[in-house]
């Protein structure tokens, strides 16, 4: 079976085309809008998604080498995400699965996240830090569901990043490049530290660093350095916890900011300390892609769910456990 998904929540449009056997990936295309200041306005996002739609699939079947007709099954993000986004890639895919006369499913773009975590490493039932720009929850299967054991309080550690990109002037997406700058610090600053449980929050600690910026009395490398080490010894000691609490031995990072090394890090030698085995997703498939969401559509439909076209509305709130899991026995 050949899948078409299509990611479209946020600031990505991506294709990604995956055979179901082995999940092969055989084209992972995407165009990502960006902005030199601010963060990502909806509309124009949407405006882009528009625009870079037809582009985008011509590559992905280009890459696949695959003509339209030879795909089976068409899935989209159907949420959570941003209703304008969103929009755009039901659109598009309601329009190739009538085309096309082929079955179409919704996947839930977090549970995307953590499936292709799982199918890339191989893990059966890990704890999975999901951490990307809106999203940033400690999850693991039970009951039918991926059950939230510890989660952000208040804003995801991607939009914190973000955030803490434009009070730097440095633009959007701003991880990256605060990896970067971090890589050059040397002198830890002491920030807020706001862990409950499993739980955590950023907002405090953004704050503060405000404040520190305004100062400035410390280097742009410095106050990176801080935030990092910060903010990811709050994650890693929140995932240390959920092993405990729920006695597993498989950890998985999913997300966007799954492609920072430096969290990586702390997590690898957290597991390692624990002799819990770690794994990365890779980073093709960190970021918001299409081929996340053709491996979950294909997960879904083995598992015989099926969408009618007046089931494909969009649900941009839909938390990750409000799905039941019925594929994962």
């Amino acid at each position: 079976m050949i899948c078409l998904g299509i990611e479209s929540t946020a600031h990505t449009f991506g294709i990604g085309i995956i055979d179901s056997n082995g999940f092969k990936v055989l084209a992972n295309e995407k165009a990502t809008f960006t902005t030199n200041e601010g963060g990502i306005r909806p509309i124009k996002a949407a405006e882009h998604h528009i625009l870079f739609f037809d582009m985008i699939l011509q590559k992905a079947l280009e890459s696949a080498k695959i003509k339209l007709e030879d795909v089976d099954l068409i899935a989209f993000s159907q949420g959570p995400g941003l209703g304008q986004c969103l929009r755009i890639g039901a659109v598009a895919a309601r329009t190739l699965a009538l085309g096309l006369k082929k079955p179409i499913i919704g996947v839930n773009h977090c549970i995307a996240h953590v499936e292709s975590g799982k199918i890339t490493s191989g893990f059966k039932d890990p704890v999975t830090l999901y951490v990307s720009g809106a999203n940033t929850q400690i999850l693991a299967l039970a009951s039918g569901r991926y059950r939230v054991f510890g989660e952000t309080l208040d804003i995801g550690i991607g939009n914190f990043l973000d955030s803490f990109g434009r009070v730097l002037g440095i633009g959007f997406p701003a991880g990256p490049k605060i990896e970067e700058l971090a890589s050059k610090g040397e002198k830890y600053l002491e920030l807020p530290y706001t862990i409950k449980g499993m739980d955590f929050s950023f907002s405090g600690i953004l704050t503060k660093v405000e404040q520190l910026v305004k100062s400035k009395k410390y280097s742009t490398e410095d106050l990176c350095y801080s935030v990092q080490e910060t903010v990811f010894a709050m994650l890693t000691e929140a995932t240390e916890r959920a092993i405990a609490h729920i006695d597993k031995e498989e950890v998985v990072i999913t997300g966007g900011v799954a492609s920072n090394q430096k969290l990586c890090g702390m997590l690898k030698t957290m597991c390692s300390e624990r002799n819990v085995k770690f794994a990365a997703v890779p980073r093709p498939l960190a970021t918001d892609n299409g081929a996340m969401i053709a491996m979950t559509g294909i997960l879904m439909h083995k598992a015989g769910l099926k969408n009618k076209i007046s089931e494909t509305n969009i649900n941009p709130y839909q938390r990750t456990d409000q799905v039941d899991v019925v594929w994962c026995k």
